[in-house]
């Protein structure tokens, strides 16, 4: 089994970031549907929603720090890498499920991500147990840059 190295997180004060996603039912699946003021913080967005749809993110501490880093060769492929780097945090030891994804380096011209993920690892009784995401799929994906709203729409497999 892999092992993820846990960084203790000790600042007093993390902010918060507003919920900007939602989830769009869809056949067998479910669709994130995450939006920001940036393509980086609707790609955070993504990722916690992933999360949330995991557990109830509300029970989630930050109490340690993963670095992550993806890459891909377009911007759809970049979303997959980074929310399947994401997915790996939470199926290898210690199970690390992220209450925040804060994206360091965000490099749209090579396709390179580098983000710091906050939370602690998953606890059955701690945590409820929300659904299982097996993969990140292609089907549908979409990244729309906009300006003021930038939005990605990802299904995961449940």
């Amino acid at each position: 089994m892999f092992e993820v190295e846990l960084q203790p997180f000790e600042d007093e004060y993390l902010d918060l970031p507003e919920i900007q996603y939602e989830y769009l039912d869809h056949t067998a699946d479910v669709q994130l549907h995450a939006w920001g003021g940036t393509l980086k913080e609707a790609f955070e967005q993504c990722g916690m929603a992933m999360y949330a749809y995991m557990t109830e993110i509300e029970y989630v501490e930050v109490k340690h720090t993963v670095d992550i880093e993806a890459e891909g060769h377009d911007m759809l492929s970049l979303l997959y890498h980074f929310l399947d780097e994401l997915l790996f945090l939470f199926s290898a030891e210690p199970f690390l499920i992220a209450r925040v994804i804060k994206i360091n380096e965000f490099d749209t011209e090579n396709f390179k991500i580098k983000a710091r993920c906050y939370g602690e690892p998953f606890e059955i009784g701690k945590h409820p147990q929300g659904t299982e995401v097996k993969a990140i799929t292609y089907s549908n994906m979409q990244v729309h840059e906009n300006d003021g709203k930038n939005e990605v729409f990802v299904i995961i497999d449940i």
